[in-house]
């Protein structure tokens, strides 16, 4: 599923509310530094570093203060502003400054809506972005395996994307982090996966340990993946592995 606009919904989110989604990446086209099996967006189809065109910051803006000025006089509440869409936001150039506007925006219009951001984590290692991530509400970053091997099977980062520098910069990012993690299990080039076993949920949590994030969100499969043997496991399974993270003294949340 891709999204045809700039601003889209609002939707009813199960994590969020009631979310107005921004997606400041290309319309019809994904573009992402990952090429997640389990991607709502499908594959990728745009090679991650081509040259591709954005919408302009000024786009963007214009477009979510036109929806706010009429969601205000309509009296339409919304509970999260949110960067999403076709691909991984913090790849946008001009991403910082378009956080510091959106901030400027929803405190104007809705200010009492949440900023979030879903992002991969992976572009924590450049200091604007990472400054720009800890200025938002809601900053939800992915970790989807405890092992490199893992992490290669399931996010298929570019090559240049190193995981132990993810795990560095969500470390230094800290108690703000909201991490986000995708259970599953199945198969993908004729390769069993399963992010759930024994081996990979020590490593995982050995890795929220030390990262200490606001909380922890699970959740399985839940739309269409471009990997089609892949398994939506059970709320039973994902409480199971929940319980393990709150022993260690975190929150959990489950989205079965």
């Amino acid at each position: 599923m891709l999204f045809e606009n700039i601003i889209f919904g609002p939707i009813r989110s199960r994590r969020l509310g009631t979310s107005l989604g921004i997606n400041i990446m290309p319309i019809h086209k994904k573009y992402c530094n990952f090429n997640c099996i389990y991607c709502e967006c499908g594959w990728n189809e745009l090679e991650y570093g081509t040259d591709v065109k954005l919408h302009t910051r000024a786009e963007i803006e214009t477009a979510l203060e036109h929806y706010l000025q009429k969601a205000k006089t309509e009296g339409t509440i919304i509970d999260s502003i949110t960067f999403a869409g076709n691909g991984e936001p913090t790849i946008h150039p001009e991403f910082s400054a378009i956080v510091d506007r959106v901030i400027e925006l929803r405190n104007q219009y809705m200010p009492q809506a949440k900023i979030t951001v879903l992002s991969n984590a992976t572009r924590l290692d450049n200091t604007v972005i990472f400054e720009a991530l800890q200025k938002v509400d809601n900053p939800i970053l992915k970790l989807d395996a405890g092992s490199e091997a893992m992490f290669r099977a399931i996010n298929q980062p570019a090559s240049s994307i190193k995981f132990e520098t993810v795990l560095k910069k969500l470390e230094e990012f800290g108690a703000k982090a909201i991490i986000q993690t995708l259970l599953l299990k199945g198969y993908s080039h004729g390769t069993a996966i399963d992010n759930t076993t024994p081996e990979e949920i020590d490593l995982w949590m050995q890795h929220i340990v030390r990262i200490k994030p606001r909380y922890v969100m699970l959740y399985p499969i839940d739309r269409v993946t471009p990997e089609k043997d892949l398994e939506k496991l059970d709320k039973t399974t994902l409480d199971a592995i929940a319980e393990q993270v709150r022993k260690m003294g975190i929150e959990v949340k489950v989205y079965g």
